[in-house]
């Protein structure tokens, strides 16, 4: 009577690659190690040594240290799968979780895609064809375009139709990239170009569209899971209009304030939309509701999302391990939406300077003193002496607080904020404890919505000290022979130099006060002002795509612009840009 069930688990037990790094990494690895499958790490030069690669049963390298050769490889990463002997792959959130192609290779492959089918990929995440799609379920909508823009002429022209502002946004991808709100007519061409930028570097594809955008609207998105057969279980709903930038900070779980009609809308709308597409696995499909309580479908994303904790929390369900139970053939746990126990909320501990406009502030973690207690929940791919990778994104850790309603789960929140100690990077956690303390927050009298960060609450954010740049070298390769097999190995080039790779470089005499140095390592993608013009104190000058996202840098002072830095080249924090003499 007892050996079947054994029987049934080994029978079960598949290898399972990870498509991804740092935080969600660690997490698919834990959601393997308890659901009895093995885990294979995947990771960049600079990764080599990182979490997710020190907790995974094996560990496979990419050979490179950009994402463009490593994380978005979908050759790199069949080979890592290839040459571990994996059976799946769970993409994570980011990099190519919504590719299509690299669902369809992995199949080809011979291998089990954890995820959505690529034809629902490719329905719903071409955010036009979502809309299309939400459009034949009876789903709201704000008005916008069916197909790609031509060029930046074709968004004036419906700014100019439509009125302002509008919202430019990548059909490719998500996560705030490749997403530009405008509100003066003068500004959308340019806002054009930088979103197609974005979703180039993000994404690959710059194919962008347009549609009216709702000021002052919540977001709020639906969690749902799906057999692949029609068959779609909503799991929850969250809250995510705490963003800056387009990017989310903070999420909870349920949405507050909401009616029992709202939250019916929103349910039936996802439910429809995944259903129509025979929708697989995990995703979530999200909404804005506008302060005279008009509903309009956003997007879907045919993924994991990184606040999936919440949702976890308050209804017992483990997201990632449905993901492994739908791709193996073993069905969902749930018939029916869970009644939500309590409430949730997340907040991403990213290494950014509020103070700066939500500066990256990339560099080593010195210290770290992790919350703890009943109720907390701490994700993170980062632990005390690793590097917030400059390549990559902000994203220490992710911390999730649950209590039995939304005022205990606040208290909740504020302990354990406090209780959280980061040396090293500049973190949002200031931020944090100002945010859940200011009235638009508290549960009576809830007012937030996705740009009251910019507008309320941003001036009243204090600078922090800035950390050392992160200085991890890039590994050299070399082929050598052990035990009669020739395998190649990587050591850091601070290694071979005889170096501590942790050392800075040194300075050499006074700096030169024209100097323009670049607040954040990043490429250099646009120049703004040309070579020899005279520039006034606080001109744009610079664009920089810094961990993911566009930074524009000023001048510091007026005078003659030197360039200093190339076109498409990469810049170290603190490097030097251009002279202003």
């Amino acid at each position: 009577m007892t050996m079947e069930p054994t029987t049934q688990r080994r029978r079960q037990t598949k290898k399972v690659l990870i498509a991804n790094r740092g935080e969600i990494a660690v997490r698919v690895i834990r959601a393997c190690a308890e659901a009895g499958h093995a885990s294979v790490a995947v990771y960049a030069d600079q990764d080599a040594d990182a979490l997710h690669v020190r907790l995974a049963d094996e560990a496979m390298g990419l050979g490179g240290a950009t994402a463009a050769d490593t994380y978005l490889s979908i050759d790199a990463l069949l080979d890592a799968a290839r040459r571990a002997g994996a059976d799946a792959v769970h993409p994570g959130y980011g990099f190519l979780s919504e590719s299509a192609a690299f669902a369809r290779a992995v199949e080809e492959a011979g291998l089990i895609w954890i995820g959505p089918s690529p034809d629902s990929i490719d329905a719903l995440g071409d955010k036009m064809t979502a809309r299309r799609i939400a459009q034949r379920v009876g789903a709201p909508l704000a008005a916008g375009t069916d197909e790609p823009l031509a060029g930046p002429a074709e968004a004036v022209s419906f700014a100019e139709e439509h009125g302002l502002p509008i919202a430019i946004k990548a059909a490719f991808g998500g996560g705030g990239r490749g997403l530009k709100v405008v509100r003066e007519l003068s500004e959308v061409a340019e806002a054009f170009d930088a979103a197609t930028r974005e979703a180039v570097a993000a994404f690959g594809r710059g194919e962008c569209f347009v549609e009216r955008f709702l000021e002052r609207p919540r977001h709020i998105e639906v969690q749902v899971l799906g057999d692949g057969e029609g068959g779609v279980v909503v799991v929850g709903d969250r809250d995510c209009s705490m963003q800056r930038r387009n990017q989310k900070l903070i999420e909870e779980a349920p949405a507050p304030g909401l009616t029992p009609e709202q939250r019916s809308r929103f349910h039936e709308a996802a439910r429809a939309i995944c259903a129509e597409v025979q929708y697989r696995g995990a995703g979530t499909v999200e909404f804005l509701l506008a302060e005279d309580g008009t509903i309009s479908f956003l997007e879907v994303n045919t993924r994991l999302q990184v606040e999936h904790p919440i949702t976890e929390a308050v209804t017992g369900t483990d997201l990632v391990r449905e993901q492994f139970r739908i791709a193996f053939g073993e069905g969902m746990t749930l018939s029916g939406t869970p009644t939500p126990r309590g409430h949730a909320f997340e907040f991403r501990i990213n290494a950014e300077d509020p103070g700066r406009g939500f500066l990256p502030s990339p560099g080593r973690v010195d210290a770290l003193r992790i919350p703890g207690g009943p109720g907390v929940r701490w994700d993170s791919g980062i632990e005390a002496g690793d590097a917030v990778q400059p390549a990559f994104d902000s994203m220490i850790a992710k911390l999730i607080v649950h209590a039995d309603s939304r005022d205990a789960a606040l208290v909740r929140a504020r302990r354990a904020l406090r209780e959280l100690g980061v040396e090293g990077p500049a973190t949002v956690v200031p931020f944090d404890l100002l945010a859940i303390d200011d009235a638009a927050f508290a549960t009576e009298t809830f007012a937030v919505h996705t740009q009251w960060i910019e507008s309320d609450l941003l001036p009243r954010l204090e600078m922090q000290s800035r950390p050392a740049p992160a200085s991890d070298p890039p590994l050299q390769r070399f082929p050598v022979e052990i035990d009669g097999r020739r395998v190649v190995l990587g050591l850091p080039v601070a290694l071979l130099a005889g170096i501590p790779s942790s050392s800075a470089p040194a300075v050499e005499g006074q700096a030169d006060p024209g100097e323009l140095r670049a607040p954040v390592p990043g490429t250099v993608v646009r120049w703004l002002v040309d070579d020899g013009e005279s520039v006034a104190e606080g001109d744009p000058i610079v664009v920089l795509d810094a961990m993911k996202m566009e930074t524009t840098v000023t001048a510091h002072r007026a005078g003659a612009l030197s360039h200093r830095a190339e076109l498409a080249s990469s810049i170290a924090a603190d490097g030097i840009l251009a002279v202003i003499d």
